[in-house]
C-alpha cells in the first residue's frame, strides 16, 4: 500500500519543500565591498534627507523610510542581470535607488514636481520605471505579490530566463492573495523570488502577536516552495542566498521564498512615533548589526579603504543627495491642465 502511494505521488508530480539552511555569506572582493558600501550609504542618506523634507512640509501624505534595511535590496540587486524585474510595496525609495532610478527623479516625485518619475502624480508609494524594470511602489498591502507573480508568468510565457523579485513585509505576508500567488507560481513553476522583509513589526504590531507561524520561510511548504531565512542585516548573507534563489528560478525549478530578518530604525511611517518598542532595542540593532557599519569595518580592517577614502565617498553621496533635494524643492509642480493625463479613466 505504501509503495502504491509513493508511486501515485511521483506520477502526480508531487514533491516536497521546506526551509533550507542559508549558505555561508559571500566572500566579497574589494570592489564588491566598496560598491555595497556606496549603494547602501546612498539609500541611507537619501532617506534621511527625505525625512527632513517631510518634516519641513515639502513631502505630503505618507512616507515610509527604508533606514536600516539597506542590505536586503542591495544584496539582491547584486545577483540580477539585465531584464530581471523588481516590484515592491510602499517602503520603496531604497528599491528605486538600488534599481538605478535617479535621485532627482525619486526626490522630485516625493515632493510632487514635474521632474518626478511619475510626473509628480504618484508620490512616495507610486513610482515606476519601465527602463529599469521597476514596476512600483504599491500602496495596497500585498498587491505587489500578485503583480510580481504576473511578471514571472510573462517571463515563463515568453520563454526567457528573466526572474521577477516581489518584495513584501511580514504584515503583508498574512494577506490572502499572497497564498493564491504562491499556489499559482508553484503550479506553473514561475520564476518568482518572494522576498519577505521581516522587520519585526507590521505597522506597530510585533510579528509574535499577529502571525501563528512566525517562520515566514516556511510559508510556502504547503505549495512545495522552498524557503530560507537570511540575515538581512548582512549584505554578504543576502547576496549568497540571492544567488541560490536566482539560480533556482533561472533553471526552471519554480518560485523561491527568502525571509530577510531585518530591522527598520524609524517608525512604520513618518507619522509613527514607534512607542511599541524600546529605544534600547533600536540602539542595540544600530550598534551591533548595522548593515553599513559592518561593511565599513571590513573595508578598514582589510585596508581596502582608508578613513579618508570613506569620507570622500560620504561627501560625494551627500552632495548628490543635496542636489536632488534642491531640485525637488525648486522644480515646478505639474500644471493643472495635466490633471487627467497619464490616468486610466
Amino acid at each position: 500500500m505504501a509503495a502504491r502511494q509513493k508511486t501515485d505521488a511521483a506520477a502526480s508530480g508531487a514533491g516536497s519543500a521546506g526551509v533550507i539552511a542559508a549558505p555561508k555569506p559571500t566572500n566579497f572582493t574589494k570592489e564588491q565591498e566598496l560598491a555595497a558600501y556606496r549603494d547602501m550609504l546612498e539609500i541611507r542618506r537619501f532617506e534621511e534627507r527625505a525625512g527632513q523634507l517631510y518634516g519641513m512640509g515639502f513631502i505630503g501624505g505618507f512616507c515610509h523610510l527604508y533606514i536600516g534595511q539597506e542590505a536586503v535590496v542591495i544584496g539582491m540587486q547584486m545577483c540580477l542581470k539585465e531584464g530581471d524585474q523588481l516590484i515592491t510595496g510602499y517602503r520603496d525609495h531604497g528599491h528605486m535607488l538600488a534599481a538605478g532610478m535617479s535621485q532627482r527623479g525619486v526626490m522630485a516625485e516625493l515632493t510632487g514636481r514635474r521632474g518626478g518619475l511619475s510626473k509628480g502624480k504618484g508620490g512616495s508609494m507610486h513610482m515606476f520605471s519601465k527602463e529599469k524594470n521597476f514596476y512600483g511602489g504599491h500602496g495596497i498591502v500585498g498587491a505587489q505579490v500578485s503583480l510580481g507573480t504576473g511578471l514571472a508568468f510573462a517571463n515563463r510565457y515568453r520563454g526567457n530566463d528573466n526572474v521577477a523579485l516581489a518584495y513584501f513585509g511580514d504584515g503583508a505576508a498574512n494577506q490572502g492573495q499572497v497564498f493564491e500567488s504562491f499556489n499559482m507560481a508553484s503550479l506553473w513553476k514561475l520564476p518568482c523570488i518572494y522576498i519577505i522583509e521581516n522587520n519585526r513589526y507590521a505597522m506597530g504590531t510585533a510579528v509574535s502577536r499577529a502571525s501563528a507561524q512566525t517562520n515566514f520561510a516556511a510559508r510556502g511548504a504547503a505549495f512545495m516552495i522552498p524557503g530560507m531565512q537570511v540575515d538581512g542585516m548582512d549584505v554578504r548573507a543576502v547576496h549568497a542566498a540571492g544567488e541560490m534563489a536566482v539560480k533556482h528560478c533561472r533553471e526552471g525549478h519554480g518560485p523561491f521564498i527568502l525571509e530577510m530578518l531585518t530591522y527598520r530604525y524609524r517608525g512604520h511611517s513618518m507619522s509613527d512615533p514607534a512607542k511599541y518598542r524600546t529605544k534600547d532595542e533600536v540602539q542595540k540593532m544600530r550598534s551591533e548589526h548595522d548593515p553599513i557599519e559592518q561593511v565599513r569595518e571590513r573595508l578598514l580592517e582589510k585596508k581596502w579603504a582608508s578613513e579618508d577614502d570613506l569620507k570622500a565617498i560620504e561627501k560625494d553621496i551627500r552632495d548628490q543627495v543635496a542636489d536632488a533635494a534642491e531640485f525637488a524643492q525648486s522644480d515646478p509642480e505639474p500644471d493643472a491642465t495635466e490633471l487627467y493625463t497619464d490616468i486610466l479613466l
